[in-house]
């Protein structure tokens, strides 16, 4: 069995994520079984939530998060979001402990050692707002089983995290629609 990586998707521009999704459906063809954990998202309608329908008996989301109250009309496209700013304000809210409870579900899922690629999406968020501990992070993939593949992903992420990984991307928007005030669009932003 090869030797697992850690690999980060990182930088101000888009497409962290899409990047670490691209890599899950990468290890669905090769027959790996991926989790992938969503901290501080709870939106429920993200198109990475549709998909991971059709691809269920290999691929594992689970989002800790605030949900959106009108997330299913969103979902439908009765609704677009009003970028209010509740989720992000409930997400950061140390009280409601999502980024706690999404570190605790990836520390079972990883020392578990039955998923071959865990994503930990948007996990430097959760550790610059110090809703976990870097270093407990860091002592989690440092004891990972030795076959797991481990992708992070979002902006500013910590330098001990960098120095961890095997492999690196900076994601950098050198032109992109949302910066000349297009809303994001079902299917492409989400």
């Amino acid at each position: 069995m090869a030797k697992g990586t850690i690999c980060i998707f990182t930088g101000n521009g888009k497409g962290k994520t899409t990047a670490a999704l691209g890599r899950a459906v990468r290890a669905v063809v090769e027959n790996r079984q991926v989790t992938i954990i969503q901290f501080l998202k709870g939106n429920g309608y993200t198109g990475e939530l549709f998909s991971s329908k059709l691809l269920n008996q290999w691929i594992t989301i689970k989002q800790f998060g605030y949900r959106c109250p009108i997330s299913d009309q969103i979902r439908s496209g009765e609704a677009l979001c009003t970028k209010c700013g509740l989720c992000f304000r409930e997400n950061r809210n140390p009280i409601n402990g999502f980024a706690l409870k999404a570190l605790a579900y990836a520390k079972e899922v990883i020392n578990e050692g039955a998923s071959d690629l865990v994503v930990l999406d948007e996990i430097s968020h959760a550790i610059k707002h110090k809703l976990i501990s870097l270093e407990e992070v860091c002592e989690v993939l440092l004891k990972r089983p030795s076959h797991v593949d481990i992708i992070i992903t979002g902006r500013n992420m910590p330098q001990e995290l960098i120095n961890l990984a095997d492999e690196v991307t900076n994601c950098c928007a050198i032109k992109h629609p949302l910066s000349n005030g297009l809303d994001a669009r079902r299917g492409t932003e989400y």
